[in-house]
Formats: C-alpha cells, sequence, structure tokens
C-alpha cells in the first residue's frame, strides 16, 4: 500500500504546535510530507522548528518548500555570512526579531550580527528548501502561481509573496490541483476552490496549524494550546 501525501501549511515559530501536529499524524517512512515554507517569524520558536524539520527528514519523504519569510531570512544570512551588513530592519517588523530571539538574541538590542548565531546547519536547510513541488496529480507551493504558465517558468516573486487576498488565480495550465499557504485563513478553516486548497491557517495568532491528505481530503489541526482537532 502506498504511502500518504500530507501537506502541511505555515508554521510560524510554533515549534510546539509543529510537534503537536507531527505526533498525531505520525509520518511512516513511505510517506511523503511537503511543508509549505514560512517556517520562520511571528511566533516563539523558529529554531526548533527547523530543528524539527531537519529530524523529520531521516522519518519520512520530506520536501521543505521555501516561503517568503524563509527566503527572507536565507537573503540575510547569505548576506552576513559573506562579509556585509545586511539590512534587517524591515525583516525584523515583519516578525524576524522573534527568530533571533529564538536563537538566543535579546529582544530590545537585537542587531545584524545575530544572524551569527544561526547555525550552517539551519542555513544548509533553509538552502535545500525548493521553490515548488509538481507531482503527476498536484501542485505545492507557498504562495501562488500564474495559472498559464509551466511552474517551471514561474517567477520565484510570484511562487513566494502573491497572496489571495490580492488576486485568485484561474486552474493552473496543467490541470492539476493547487495547494498552498502563505494566504492567510483567520477562521482556522481552510480554503477549498476545487483547483486550489490554502491551507495556511493562521497558526500563530488565534488559529491552527493544518496537515492535509491531498488524497483522502483529510484534515488534522493543532493550536498553540495543543488542543488537536479532525475537522
Amino acid at each position: 500500500m502506498p504511502g500518504r501525501t500530507i501537506a502541511i501549511g505555515d508554521i510560524h515559530g510554533c515549534s510546539a504546535t509543529f510537534k503537536s501536529l507531527i505526533a498525531t499524524i505520525q509520518p511512516k517512512h513511505d510517506d511523503l510530507v511537503i511543508t509549505l515554507g514560512d517556517y520562520v517569524d511571528h511566533g516563539p520558536d523558529s529554531r526548533g522548528v527547523i530543528e524539527q524539520l531537519i529530524s523529520l527528514e531521516a522519518r519520512c519523504t520530506l520536501v521543505p518548500i521555501l516561503g517568503n519569510h524563509d527566503e527572507m531570512l536565507l537573503q540575510l544570512l547569505l548576506e552576513f555570512r559573506g562579509g556585509h551588513s545586511p539590512l534587517i530592519s524591515s525583516w525584523l517588523q515583519m516578525g524576524g526579531a522573534a527568530t533571533l530571539v529564538s536563537y538566543g538574541a535579546t529582544l530590545d538590542t537585537v542587531t545584524d550580527a545575530d544572524l551569527g548565531r544561526v547555525s550552517n546547519e539551519h542555513l544548509a536547510f533553509l538552502k535545500r528548501c525548493r521553490d515548488y513541488l509538481e507531482t503527476q496529480t498536484h501542485i505545492f507551493v507557498h504562495a501562488q502561481y500564474v495559472s498559464g504558465t509551466n511552474m517551471k517558468e514561474q517567477s520565484p516573486h510570484d511562487l513566494r509573496w502573491l497572496s489571495l487576498k490580492t488576486t485568485t488565480p484561474e486552474p493552473h495550465i496543467s490541470g492539476k490541483r493547487v495547494i498552498v499557504g502563505h494566504s492567510s485563513q483567520k477562521t482556522g478553516e481552510i480554503l477549498d476552490l476545487g483547483y486550489l486548497v490554502c491551507i495556511d491557517t493562521y497558526c500563530h495568532a488565534s488559529g491552527w496549524l493544518t496537515a492535509f491528505d491531498v488524497d483522502t481530503n483529510e484534515i488534522w489541526q493543532a493550536n498553540k494550546s495543543g488542543l488537536v482537532r479532525r475537522p
């Protein structure tokens, strides 16, 4: 019997919530788990999230997608490692301060030097995250897509930054169902348009972290309080 294909929405530093969700879905060796990005920022433990993701790679087939928040951190880390002084002010205001605090920085005195607290192992994880995953039946991407363009030709900006709050794409030219995150559903309920499903359900605030079996439409959710539900 083939393994499951499970997508997980935006985690945003909620390591305890992520741990509860993984304990519930119990990924097996033959399962394919696709995390849709935004592992860092806003929540209290971005470091712990990345550590769990690295551990998960040994437990199942994990395909991590790069989110826009992960992209910002990755670019800043590469600049810092290259000997430059990156401009981190806008990222800090977008939740980045919480990320550096999870690595041991002090909130009131965060500077670009605190980027040095992020380990090379965690940098390597961010570098191996993918822009998207396309299977025979589905497309997995952080944010959105241009409907008439093959996935290989999509702009990284569109894949990571386009929001469903400003525009909703038509079905993709491939005819495949697309699973996305990025556009937070503050009700805690997934957005299911049939050809497109958004599973960012606002876990770092008042919502839930969602796992979605794309073949059976089974849903698991966990919140910051550790409550797990199967809507």
